[in-house]
């Protein structure tokens, strides 16, 4: 299936403009919904909010990337709370707080992963300003990091990161079904850092060059970095290159596969790839391997896989690596925004 949408998005061709009115329509109403959202200007609310998507199909390591930029506001104080839609739980309550004994079914995996990861507080509703208020009701933290929400138009937002797979980049540049995109490539403008997953960082450490015709935002370089493998069932652990002249059997039911196998090939292993759709709901059988083979996943389907993994199911965690300047400048703009807000709510207090 990857190999499938190579050629039909990630080339240089359009295979199927035949659909260019249905991309039109989904413009249109993308727009639309955008254009609408934004005029009925919903109320800031009390804290910064930090959105974390792409306008991309697919993955592009915005999951990692909300986990570094976790680690980078607890380290200066800050208390966040992630947002998440919970794509692929379903849950009969919500606002759903994230325990460490929900099951993926309910919270969705990558609410799950990220509670696992990053031991915050992770908010789960389809609404996610209802699930921002509430959050904010709990007293739960101080700031608020929504995963995957950049077209979630109704959560007003205060920093937007836009991240991008470096090799597939805007791909053909059209918009579905034509193409890879969400939304037209001049949305980047209004975005307040591009990043690119797999970029190399510059001798700076800071802006890279121009990307896919963007003009005001600031352009970063992210890579993620193996960081351990650890066995499913034993929770013993290994350094990723243990994997090196191991023959592997690769399991990823994630947006972009491609990636995650070729980085166990990076770290030296022969690799048998086995390939299912984003979000798949994995049954005992998807882990079948044969003898001597080592089952290696990633964190976001070995979630869905506690209790019924075999002794050979491994773990491949990952970190994501950003430069100091981005991270210095992200936490700036947090700073910044935090008193904007302050302002804001002394502001209406003193004509209430």
């Amino acid at each position: 299936m990857s190999n499938v949408i190579d050629r039909l998005w990630y080339g240089q061709s359009r295979p199927l403009s035949v659909l260019a009115p249905f991309a039109w329509l989904y413009r249109t109403i993308s727009e639309s919904k955008r254009r609408k959202a934004w005029q009925a200007g919903a109320e800031n609310l009390p804290v910064p909010v930090v959105v974390v998507g792409n306008i991309t199909v697919g993955g592009t390591g915005k999951s990692p990337l909300t986990a570094r930029l976790v680690d980078c506001m607890r380290q200066e104080g800050w208390q966040p709370v992630i947002l998440s839609r919970g794509y692929g739980g379903k849950s009969d309550r919500y606002p759903l707080l994230v325990q460490e004994g929900t099951p993926a079914g309910v919270c969705g995996d990558e609410p799950l992963m990220l509670s696992l990861a990053t031991g915050c507080p992770v908010v789960v509703d389809p609404q996610r300003l209802r699930g921002a208020r509430w959050a904010l009701e709990q007293g739960l933290g101080d700031v608020l990091i929504c995963d995957d929400g950049l077209q979630h138009y109704s959560l007003p937002r205060d920093i937007e990161l836009a991240v991008f797979d470096a090799q597939r980049g805007i791909g053909n540049g059209a918009i579905l079904p034509v193409g890879p995109l969400r939304e037209s490539v001049d949305r980047l403008n209004s975005v307040d850092f591009v990043i690119l997953n797999g970029a190399q960082f510059p001798s700076s450490g800071e802006r890279l060059d121009e990307f896919a015709g963007t003009e005001h935002a600031n352009i970063h370089a992210m890579t993620l970095r193996p960081a351990s493998l650890v066995n499913l069932n034993s929770g013993e652990s290994r350094a990723p290159e243990a994997l090196n002249g191991k023959p592997v059997r690769g399991v990823a039911g994630i947006g972009n596969p491609g990636r995650f196998f070729e980085t166990l090939r990076q770290l030296g292993a022969h690799v048998q790839e086995q390939a299912f759709p984003d979000h798949h709901r994995f049954r005992p059988e998807d882990l079948a391997s044969g003898a001597g083979e080592w089952l290696v996943m990633t964190a976001k389907d070995a979630v869905k896989c506690r209790g019924f993994s075999p002794d050979n199911a491994w773990v491949l965690t990952v970190d994501a690596c950003l430069s100091e300047p981005f991270e210095q400048r992200f936490l700036e703009r947090l700073s910044e925004s935090a008193v904007q807000l302050q302002s804001q709510i002394t502001e209406r207090s003193n004509h209430g």
